[in-house]
This record gives structure tokens, C-alpha cells and sequence, in this order.
């Protein structure tokens, strides 16, 4: 299927490794000039992608990207992830007010940033913003102040649909359930703090994942199948979908 999206020029936040380096991986393949930003950029898959440096936490960095970077037709806002001391707590009371502005400075304040900084070109070529959330601002998953974040991302894409709409601007959140990324996949990751917490190895962890959270397809989403969705989504063929949020979760939120 032809995407239509040849010629196009992206920016993708977070993307050194999983879902952020998948996405800007299959965009690359629909012909788009992707600038992939990460504090440490994987090297380019394709000569269509533009490793691009930068940490988006510090203020002075949506500029640097949108210096770099120029106008671009779609913007991909995939910065994210549950900070250590998220990793560490086991509920509410354990996070103190430096893991709540962490938090919040990595999946929001961030992508906040970022978007401002390239909202005025995303305007003129009437772009598509999509911002990669989590199944966490949908139900009371732990840690809470990750959940809480996400859901505030997905407060904030609908307010840039309904704010821009009439001036050609989409936005859309994809919210992932558990992915096959480092943050599951990785002894030092979300999901091997929690398998040591639990006293087990981390693959037989991770094979009772499915069971625990009532995965549907009984596995975790590779990162490509999300980035599949993503690509879609900032394609043309979407072009009248607006202020939604798709879930990539294999069946783990079980509200309509």
C-alpha cells in the first residue's frame, strides 16, 4: 500500500531505540526525511534518516531540534518512559516531589517544548502530530506518576486537534501496552526491576506478562507493529482522523 507520504519531512522524538527508532525506520521506508532525536542516536538505518543529538529535558533542546530540523509535515512525539525512582517505588507514597517533576519533564513538559517549537511550520504545511502515550492514562496502572503524565499527553493532543484543527493540523495519540523494547526487555528496565522485586528471572517474568495483565493475543507488541500504526496515522490516508487516541495494546484495556 502506497502511504503517499514520499517527499515528506518528519521529526521523531526518542528515537534511539525501540518504538522511537522503529517508527522513524518505517517512515524512512515510505520515502520520508526523518530527524531522529535521542540523547544517543542509534546510527542511521537508511540515508533518509538524520541522527539528531539532543536531550529534550533540558529547555535549550526543542529549539536546537527545530533549528535543525526546519518545517516539517509531521511530528512524531515518542519521548517518554517511567524515570528510576518511578522504577523503584512501589506505590503513591514511595515518589517524592523530584520524581514527580521528572516524570512530568520526560513525558510531558518535553513534548510540550518540542511541539511549540514546530507548531508554526507543522501550520503552514498542515502536518500531523502524533504523540506516543500509554494504556497507563487509561487505567490505574503503577507507577502513578507516569500513568497521570500520559493521561495529561492525551488531554493535550485533543486540545492541539480541536485548538488547530481549522488550520489543517491533525494530532493523535498511539497508546502501547507492554512492548518487546528495553524497558521490558532489558535486566535494568521497567520489567527486570519488577521480576527481581518478584524474586524470578526476567524471561520467566516476562512469559507470565500475558496472563497477568489479560493480554488478549497472549503476547507483548513488537515495537514495529506500533510503528506501523504510527506511520499510518500521519499518512494522508488518515487525513480525516483527528483528536483520537489508538490503542496498541493487544487487548489489555477491555473498556469500549
Amino acid at each position: 500500500m502506497d502511504l503517499r507520504l514520499a517527499g515528506k519531512t518528519a521529526v521523531v522524538t526518542g528515537a534511539g531505540k525501540g518504538i522511537g527508532l522503529a517508527t522513524a525506520t518505517a517512515l524512512a521506508a515510505e520515502g520520508v526525511r526523518v530527524f531522529a532525536a535521542a540523547r544517543t542516536p542509534a546510527p542511521p538505518s537508511d540515508p533518509l534518516i538524520t541522527p539528531v543529538p539532543v536531550d529534550l529535558v533540558d529547555t535549550s533542546g526543542a529549539g536546537a531540534l527545530a533549528e535543525v530540523a526546519g518545517e516539517v509535515d509531521i511530528l512524531v512525539n515518542n519521548l517518554g518512559g517511567v524515570v528510576p525512582a518511578g522504577m523503584a517505588a512501589t506505590g503513591f507514597l514511595d515518589l517524592s516531589d523530584e520524581a514527580w517533576r521528572e516524570t512530568y519533564e520526560l513525558n510531558l513538559f518535553a513534548t510540550v517544548r518540542v511541539t511549540r517549537a514546530l507548531l508554526p511550520g507543522l501550520l503552514r504545511k498542515r502536518g500531523v502530530v502524533v504523540n506516543v502515550s500509554s494504556i497507563g492514562a487509561r487505567a490505574a496502572f503503577q507507577p502513578i506518576d507516569y500513568g497521570t503524565a500520559k493521561a495529561a499527553l492525551n488531554n493535550l493532543t485533543k486540545a492541539l486537534a480541536e485548538e488547530f484543527g481549522a488550520s489543517g493540523l491533525r494530532a493523535l495519540t498511539v497508546s502501547p501496552g507492554p512492548t518487546r523494547t528495553r524497558n521490558w526487555s532489558d535486566p535494568d528496565g521497567y520489567a527486570g526491576r519488577l521480576a527481581a522485586r518478584a524474586g524470578v528471572p526476567l524471561e520467566e517474568f516476562l512469559a507470565s506478562v500475558p496472563a497477568a495483565m489479560s493480554i488478549t493475543t497472549g503476547r507483548l507488541t513488537e515495537p514495529e507493529e506500533t510503528a506501523a500504526l504510527i506511520t499510518f496515522l500521519a499518512s494522508p490516508l488518515s487525513g480525516n482522523l483527528t483528536g483520537a487516541d489508538y490503542l496498541a495494546d493487544g487487548g489489555v484495556i477491555k473498556t469500549v
